[in-house]
């Protein structure tokens, strides 16, 4: 087991890493989540379900972490672009999308202007750019570069090339793409439009014709509608923020400086933005915002199957429900005609002493008198049948049901 993730996970969860480290060691015996809560609270400290399937998730995640670190490390060493620097930014990443943002600018690419660029050996200019020398003259330092036999008619085109390897280099920036990343998730807005001569056919999605709303107010249900719009043909869907408040918040970062040369750097920004990290942004946004929307629409999913599964047989009933059991007794409840709980308790109806099954027998009379109780549950696990004969000894004028256990657990 991997300790530092023990720790991690520990700290997370406020629970000990003891806890932690067992509940690790039983997933990897095979057992399961439902198991481990009911069989195994003395391994794991009475962690209940909840508890134990985010342990499951972030074991999960943690492992996916160090599988894509791996594979981004050797990617890395196989190109001989593997530095201690950034040996020690890969590992310092925490989450896949920091992890990500660190290999972006070494990571394999296909032909790009910004690589053409490269090959026409236009990088020293875009560097003599970035410096942003006030006395630096980017249309005589570009003339330098002009090789029409290469490819570089002239100056503007130099100056152009250039221009594309800075906006390249800006749109792999992790800082950049962390500022722009939190910016859409703040300031994004959901944006919708029907497809040109759709009308008639996209005639269920017309609530989302011209549809407008922010990405953080946005509900599931509604993101899930426009996105089914625009897998069947009907909608555009876009995820945008206004390019001037993009422009004002990465433009910092890289023009440093004043004159030509500085105003060269802007203008690569602008098309960097525009060309390649907008896009990106939008597209990881577009990602996110449906795995989110996913999860949320099986959390309600599930909770109405909830509700459903747990709505009474029997209609609304006052009812007495009997968990069997030998060694731990059996487990009582009351429940009002709503499925309130009014009052919990163990018996011991099928225990070797007389006094307790006496014991048993007034506390169900009781409490049946006390509730005004109209049925009785009995779970049909171990000691069903003998507590269901000790019930109708009672001889109640009530209904008596077995009820199956099965999945209660879970």
């Amino acid at each position: 087991m991997n300790e530092v993730h023990i720790h991690k996970i520990a700290a997370e969860l406020k629970v000990q890493p003891r806890q932690v480290l067992s509940t690790a060691r039983l997933f990897a015996e095979g057992a399961t989540v439902p198991f481990i809560a009911r069989y195994r609270k003395e391994a794991t400290g009475s962690l209940d379900e909840v508890a134990i399937t985010s342990i499951r998730d972030r074991l999960l995640n943690l492992a996916e972490l160090d599988q894509r670190r791996e594979a981004i490390l050797k990617s890395l060493a196989e190109r001989n672009l593997l530095s201690d620097e950034l040996q020690a930014a890969v590992h310092r990443a925490e989450t896949l999308t920091a992890l990500e943002d660190v290999f972006q600018p070494y990571r394999p690419k296909r032909r790009t202007r910004a690589i053409i660029a490269r090959e026409l050996g236009l990088e020293p200019l875009a560097d003599i750019l970035f410096q942003q020398q006030t006395t630096a003259d980017p249309q005589a330092e570009a003339a330098k570069f002009v090789n029409p036999e290469k490819g570089v008619a002239n100056a503007m085109a130099a100056l152009a090339g250039a221009r594309d390897i800075l906006a390249e280099r800006m749109s792999d920036d992790a800082t950049a793409r962390a500022k722009l990343r939190d910016l859409f998730w703040r300031e994004g807005v959901v944006k919708s439009q029907v497809m040109s001569e759709k009308q008639e056919a996209a005639a269920k999605f017309k609530d989302y014709f011209d549809w407008s709303e922010p990405v953080a107010k946005i509900p599931s249900h509604r993101l899930l509608a426009i996105r089914r719009g625009e897998a069947e043909g009907f909608l555009m869907l876009r995820m945008t923020v206004p390019e001037d408040a993009a422009r004002l918040l990465i433009e910092p970062l890289f023009v440093t400086g004043k004159g030509p040369a500085a105003e060269q750097v802007r203008l690569a920004v602008q098309d960097g933005y525009q060309r390649l990290l907008g896009s990106a942004m939008e597209v990881e946004l577009r990602l996110e915002t449906k795995k989110r929307a996913d999860t949320e629409a099986i959390r309600v999913f599930a909770e109405n199957l909830r509700e459903l599964l747990l709505a009474s047989p029997l209609g609304r009933k006052n009812v007495l429900a009997i968990d069997p059991g030998f060694r731990t007794g059996c487990k009582v409840v009351c429940l009002d005609r709503q499925g309130k709980l009014l009052h919990h308790d163990v018996i011991y109806p099928t225990a070797a002493s007389t006094a307790e099954v006496r014991e048993a027998a007034e506390a169900v009379l009781s409490l049946v008198k006390k509730y005004q109780i109209e049925a009785i549950a009995i779970g049909n696990g171990t000691a069903g049948r003998e507590t269901e004969t000790f019930v109708k000894l009672l001889k109640l004028a009530i209904p008596i049901v077995m009820v199956n256990e099965s999945g209660a657990s879970i």
